[in-house]
């Protein structure tokens, strides 16, 4: 009864495009910090990093890739969407918290040093989006509750 809950949502396409978005800009983040591709050192060297300039532990890293790197590939495949979205809330207010100087704007020109939170309010916003709606359209958040409903 309560996974029904947290995995019900309507065929909308507006969630659907809202996960995929999601799971395409920060797929890439948690390859780069599991898979040390796309500029990244991989898990060991990134729990390392965080951990020596954050005082981020080990295992909170671990958590924070996983969420980054096997979360989005259930929020693209619209498996527990929820769940995935609050998880990445989690993420992103935390790297707000030990990352993100005091600035809003994203740091395009080496201005300022460090990077401002814009980017993570529009990530947590579509998050928002994804905890009030579900998985949408073309997810197996969907096709469980389909299967939930004939079944009943």
């Amino acid at each position: 009864m309560m996974l029904t809950k947290l995995i019900q949502t309507d065929d909308n396409w507006s969630y659907l495009v809202a996960r995929v978005t999601l799971a395409l800009v920060i797929f890439p983040h948690g390859a780069q910090k599991i898979l040390a591709i796309w500029g990244g050192h991989g898990l060991s060297a990134t729990m390392e990093a965080f951990s020596q300039w954050f005082g981020i532990p080990p295992l909170v890293t671990f958590l924070v890739s996983c969420a980054e790197f096997f979360g989005m590939i259930a929020l693209l495949l619209g498996l527990c969407s929820r769940m995935m979205a609050g998880s990445l809330i989690l993420v992103m207010l935390g790297a707000i918290y030990f990352v993100v100087n005091d600035h809003f704007f994203m740091n395009w020109y080496s201005e300022n040093r460090g990077e401002g939170f814009e980017f993570h309010l529009l990530v947590i916003g579509l998050c928002i989006i994804l905890l009030i709606g579900g998985s949408g359209r073309l997810s197996i958040d969907r096709l469980l509750i389909k299967k939930a409903s004939l079944k009943s």
